[in-house]
C-alpha cells in the first residue's frame, strides 16, 4: 500500500515537472525566437540566414524610432516618479483616515484598474477634447500618471496595514516632527511596497498602447505605437526593438531583486562588526 502511494506521488511529481516545463517553454519560446531573429542577416522571419547586426544599425539610424524610444523612457520615468510620490502620500493619508472615507476612496481607486483600457482611453480623449487641450507630450504624460497611481496605492496599502498603528504616535512622542516621522519611520517600513508599486507603474507605462494611442498627437509616439505602425509590413527591425526592451526589463528585474539582498548582507556585516 505504501509503495502504491509512493508511486502515485512520484508520478504526480513527474507530471508536475513536465507540465511546468512545457508551460515555461510555451512562455519563453517567443522571446527566445525574437532575440535570435533580431540577429538574422536576411529579412525572413522564419529562416535564419546568418548572424548580422544590420537591424540594430538600422534601428539606431532611424530617427523616428529613436524619438519613440526617447518619449517612451521619458514618459515612463516621469509617470513612475510622480505617481509613486502621489500614490505613496495618498496611501499614507488613507491609512490614517476613517473607515468610511477610506472605503470610498479605495473603491474609486479600483475603477481605473477594473475599467477596460478602451473605455479609459475614450474617456480621456473626450476629457482632453472638451478642455481644448492639444494632444501631445503633456496629455500622454497626464494619462500615464492617471492609470499608474492606483497600482502604487494598491501596492503600498497592504504594507501600511501591517504596521503597528501606534508607531507614528511613538515617533512623535520621542521628539520627531511629523515630517521626520513620515520620512524616517513610516517610509523605511514600507519601502518594499513603494518599490513594487514603482516597478508596476514603470512597466504599465512602458508597455501601454491603447490609452497612449488615443491621447497622443503632434508626432509624439511611444514604442508600442511605433511597433504597431511597423507591424503592418514585414520589418525585422521590430525584433531588434523587442530584444532591447527585453534586455532593459531583464536588467531592471535583476537589479530590483539583487539590490535588496546586497543591502541585507551589508546590514548584517555592520551588525556583526558592531
Amino acid at each position: 500500500m505504501k509503495r502504491v502511494k509512493k508511486n502515485v506521488k512520484k508520478e504526480r511529481h513527474i507530471f508536475t515537472k513536465v507540465f511546468i516545463g512545457l508551460l515555461m517553454f510555451f512562455f519563453y519560446l517567443p522571446i527566445v525566437y525574437t532575440v535570435i531573429f533580431s540577429f538574422n542577416s536576411s529579412k525572413s522571419l522564419s529562416k535564419f540566414g546568418g548572424f548580422s547586426l544590420q537591424w540594430y544599425e538600422r534601428l539606431f539610424n532611424n530617427s523616428d524610432m529613436m524619438d519613440s524610444i526617447f518619449y517612451t523612457i521619458a514618459i515612463a520615468v516621469l509617470a513612475t516618479v510622480i505617481s509613486t510620490i502621489v500614490g505613496k502620500i495618498t496611501a499614507i493619508g488613507l491609512s490614517k483616515s476613517n473607515k468610511v472615507l477610506r472605503g470610498i476612496v479605495e473603491q474609486i481607486n479600483d475603477l481605473p484598474i477594473m475599467n477596460p483600457d478602451i473605455v479609459t482611453a475614450i474617456g480621456l480623449l473626450m476629457f482632453f477634447s472638451s478642455l481644448a487641450i492639444r494632444k501631445g507630450f503633456i496629455t500622454l504624460l497626464l494619462a500615464h500618471i492617471m492609470f499608474c497611481i492606483p497600482y502604487v496605492i494598491l501596492s503600498v496599502m497592504p504594507k501600511l496595514r501591517s504596521l503597528d498603528p501606534n508607531i507614528l504616535d511613538a515617533a512623535l512622542d520621542l521628539g520627531c516632527t511629523p515630517v521626520q516621522a513620515l520620512t524616517k519611520v513610516i517610509v523605511p517600513q514600507i519601502t518594499s511596497g513603494i518599490m513594487a508599486g514603482a516597478l508596476i507603474a514603470f512597466t504599465m507605462s512602458f508597455d501601454d498602447f491603447v490609452i497612449s494611442y488615443f491621447v497622443t498627437g503632434n508626432g509624439v509616439n511611444n514604442i508600442s505605437i511605433m511597433i504597431y505602425t511597423m507591424s503592418k509590413r514585414v520589418n525585422p527591425t521590430i525584433n531588434a526593438v523587442s530584444t532591447l526592451i527585453i534586455a532593459v526589463i531583464t536588467i531592471g528585474l535583476v537589479i530590483a531583486n539583487v539590490a535588496p539582498v546586497i543591502k541585507e548582507k551589508r546590514a548584517k556585516k555592520k551588525q556583526g562588526l558592531n
